[in-house]
């Protein structure tokens, strides 16, 4: 397949939000951008939990605000280059595809233990090695624990794009997006990953869970950089997760790189048989 290959682009990439950080940093106050020296990196990150919100357009979609952003701020597309050619992987019964640059490599790897008959774990890595996803189905559907007030955190959604993909919907839910989320620490944590999972209300959650809740039989589903994103204390390990300084480095990240720009047209190119 070749970048001229038909594909599902993505509608919208990223957010031009340069007025909107200024007022989701002020909505963010009480993080210093100053960090406290480089996180060390490392390959990890486990599921966590995350608050049952009250209102689930807390979380946005293509056209809506972002928490912390002016009401007229929305999801918008970004220039950024994209690999010149490009591959599909399919798994051996064809339950799943998507496509990927032809130079990165996806591999499938044993499933988790205590994932559902069949289910499949593929990691996706660069041409040097570099991790960059895992897709993951069959994932036993667990509860979210409920998050304290004190202990959640501001986030803000810097890219969130809908994508047509098999679901279950119920309270705490939304139709499944591709996401490029930010957590609030002692930096700004980021990660990117398909969910239809609200972060949680009023713009704070404990963890931002990339997950989809997989409709019924079918168990959940994620396809991201790690399964939940939290806000790191400075003596923990955060890669795959990204660290960043300020709120307009996410948003660098997002609409300027072309590592974003390729890893979201993958996400977006996901096709599971229900």
């Amino acid at each position: 397949m070749t970048g001229t290959d038909t594909f599902r682009r993505p509608a919208a990439r990223g957010l031009r939000i340069a007025a909107a950080l200024a007022l989701a940093a002020a909505a963010l106050a009480g993080c210093s951008g100053d960090g406290k020296g480089t996180p060390a990196w490392t390959a990890g990150g486990s599921p966590g939990a995350s608050g049952a919100p009250s209102d689930p357009s807390a979380e946005p979609s293509a056209g809506n605000p972002t928490p912390g952003a002016s009401p007229g701020s929305t999801v918008a597309a970004s220039p950024g280059s994209t690999a010149a050619a490009w591959k599909v992987f399919t798994d051996p019964e064809k339950k799943i595809s998507f496509e990927l640059p032809r130079e990165w490599i996806a591999q499938s790897v044993p499933p988790e233990q205590g994932t559902l008959p069949g289910a499949l774990k593929i990691e996706v890595k660069d041409a040097d090695g570099g991790y960059l996803a895992t897709l993951q189905t069959g994932l036993r559907p667990q509860p979210a624990p409920a998050c304290a007030d004190k202990a959640a955190k501001p986030y803000v959604v810097v890219s969130s794009v809908p994508v047509e993909l098999p679901h279950r919907g119920g309270e705490g839910t939304i139709d499944p997006h591709v996401v490029f989320r930010v957590i609030q620490g002692y930096k700004y944590f980021g990660s990117y990953g398909i969910t239809n999972i609200v972060g949680g209300a009023a713009g704070k959650a404990c963890v931002l869970q990339n997950l989809v809740r997989g409709p019924e039989g079918m168990g959940d589903y994620s396809f991201a950089d790690l399964t939940a994103l939290k806000a790191f204390a400075p003596d923990q390990k955060v890669a795959p997760a990204k660290a960043f300084d300020t709120l307009d480095q996410a948003a660098k990240y997002v609409n300027d790189g072309s590592e974003f720009a390729n890893v979201q047209r993958m996400l977006m190119s996901l096709e599971i048989k229900n």
